[in-house]
């Protein structure tokens, strides 16, 4: 329990370390207890995200009866798949370099693979004639791509290692005959026809779900007051650095590293010390002080003030939302973000991101909503 509440001492939880892969850190979130990597616009590389928005207003040529592809949606597939290639270089016309390749698919049992693939492609697109094996960042073995691959960049070839051609094909298999995307079942089907895994599609939906978050604002209209005030304080930072220990009453500021806090996760490097922004305590704390509220900077303690919520449902726009290591232990409180509708948060997540806007369930170990107002 100390080691918890040393965690929680600022706000936020330690980051994560280096994942092996983009679906081994969806599969062990829920279980580190921290924010998952990515879940907004932000986090893609802006080509990747070209790549994907243009891929969603383009389908429709190749697929008439489709209906619902977002962005968010292939952005969902993409992070599972390749981490939206990050790491790679992408050049202006698309192409992605180093090619990704997935494992060999020779039923060596590696990666789950327990059934050889014969080769398709004579080594063409996936690098050897020893059999298949997934390509590009939406890994798409030789053999779909033959059926799915389009030019989407007007170099005359459809290549799945290209951004723009690689997120086409990704839309075109998952518009299917002609799904209809924007209706949950469909959805799901669509996930569940890109890997046969309730794991993964309840891995992809989630991403989805987070990018659905951050690409649309708040719907704010009807919302008048101290919420309201609360609310666009918050908003009015977007964009603003997460800085470990940062941010008052005035604004952001810069914070400082403890023994596992505020890193830079590449290069070691104590980057809150020099950075001037918000921790997610922080910004709480900023947006509430508009209204005359001075919350107690830790996220832990903030949950003592006001009305507690235990039911996600009866949150409603500037109330706080917690999360937990043992959700009903508020002691164990690592995070706050302050909730706006719609399932969305403005939230401050971790060095090396921003304040952003993202879905509530973004974040594992919910524990609750506190009503200051």
């Amino acid at each position: 329990m100390l080691a918890l509440l040393m965690f929680a001492a600022v706000c936020c939880a330690a980051p994560a370390g280096n994942t092996i892969s983009a679906y081994v850190a969806l599969d062990t979130r829920a279980q580190q207890g921290g924010i998952a990597e990515g879940g907004s616009a932000a986090d893609i590389p802006p080509r990747m995200l070209t790549a994907y928005k243009n891929a969603a207003q383009w389908v429709g040529k190749y697929v008439r009866k489709c209906r619902g592809m977002r962005w968010p949606v292939l952005a969902g597939i993409a992070k599972v798949e390749s981490n939206h290639a990050i790491g790679r270089s992408i050049a202006a016309d698309g192409d992605i370099r180093p090619k990704i390749y997935g494992i060999l698919l020779n039923g060596s049992g590696a990666g789950g693979n327990t059934t050889p693939v014969p080769d398709t492609d004579g080594g063409r697109w996936d690098g050897t004639a020893a059999g298949e094996r997934a390509v590009g960042p939406f890994q798409v073995l030789p053999s779909t791509w033959q059926s799915i691959g389009e030019d989407a960049n007007g170099d005359k070839t459809a290549d799945p290692h290209n951004a723009d051609d690689a997120a086409l094909g990704a839309a075109i298999y998952l518009c299917g005959n002609g799904r209809d995307l924007s209706k949950g079942s469909q959805l799901k089907s669509a996930v569940w026809q890109y890997n046969h895994s309730s794991a993964y599609v309840a891995g992809v939906l989630g991403w989805i779900d987070q990018y659905t978050a951050s690409a649309s604002g708040p719907d704010l209209k009807n919302l008048s007051g101290k919420a309201r005030t609360v609310i666009e304080a918050a908003l009015s930072q977007r964009g603003v650095p997460y800085s470990w220990g940062g941010g008052n009453v005035k604004g952001k500021s810069t914070g400082f590293c403890d023994r596992v806090n505020g890193y830079d996760r590449k290069t070691g490097k104590c980057v809150a010390a020099t950075t001037q922004g918000f921790d997610c305590s922080g910004l709480t704390l900023y947006a509430y002080a508009k209204v005359g509220i001075t919350l107690p900077r830790v996220a832990a303690a903030q949950a003592s003030v006001g009305k507690r919520i235990s039911n996600r449902n009866a949150l409603r726009p500037g109330d706080l939302v917690f999360y937990a290591y043992a959700p009903g232990y508020d002691s164990t409180i690592y995070h706050v973000g302050i909730y706006v509708g719609g399932g969305q948060m403005i939230n401050a997540p971790r060095t090396g991101t921003t304040v952003r806007l993202d879905a509530v369930n973004a974040m594992s170990g919910f524990a609750g909503g506190a009503r200051p107002l």
